[in-house]
């Protein structure tokens, strides 16, 4: 399935996905990865760095949605997938690695694979104001104004 390009913007300008998996007792399981990247509009990644669980979870179910939301446009999309595993040390880890080497320079040497997500279904993901009529120009400026409040 083809990203949509609002999709793809929301992921290059925030990079942080809230990953869902399935632990094998059955239980669901999310952990926040800051490394991902747009492969092509069919495809996502990440860098997995201190994600055991979550790798535990994928060589059991590898089935995993991830969420991806915009904080000032509280707009987003859901992704679903099946993960595959680029191991340090494959050609296919070493063509792909450059890339994630341009946004993240030395942190890139702590990445043991790369989890790479053909996306299978992407659906959006939005807040009830915009039900109620709100725009983005409105939500961006209330949120600005909400962030500059906790971060003075």
């Amino acid at each position: 399935m083809r990203l949509p390009k609002s999709a793809i913007r929301t992921i290059e300008m925030w990079r942080l996905g809230f990953v869902a998996t399935v632990t094998p007792g059955g239980r669901p399981s999310v952990s926040p990865k800051g490394t991902f990247i747009v492969l092509d509009d069919e495809t996502i990644a990440f860098g997995e760095i201190r994600s055991p669980q979550t790798i535990a979870n994928l060589t059991v179910t590898p089935e995993l949605e991830v969420n991806f939301v915009d904080q000032f446009l509280r707009k987003g999309v859901r992704i679903r997938g099946q993960a595959t595993f680029l191991r340090r040390g494959t050609a296919e880890f070493d063509a792909l690695l450059p890339r994630f080497e341009e946004l993240w320079g030395d942190l890139t040497t702590r990445i043991n694979m790369i989890v790479r997500v053909p996306v299978d279904e992407a659906k959006p993901l939005t807040t009830p104001p915009y039900d109620d009529g709100a725009t983005e120009e409105a939500m961006i400026a209330q949120y600005k104004k909400k962030f500059s409040e906790m971060y003075p």
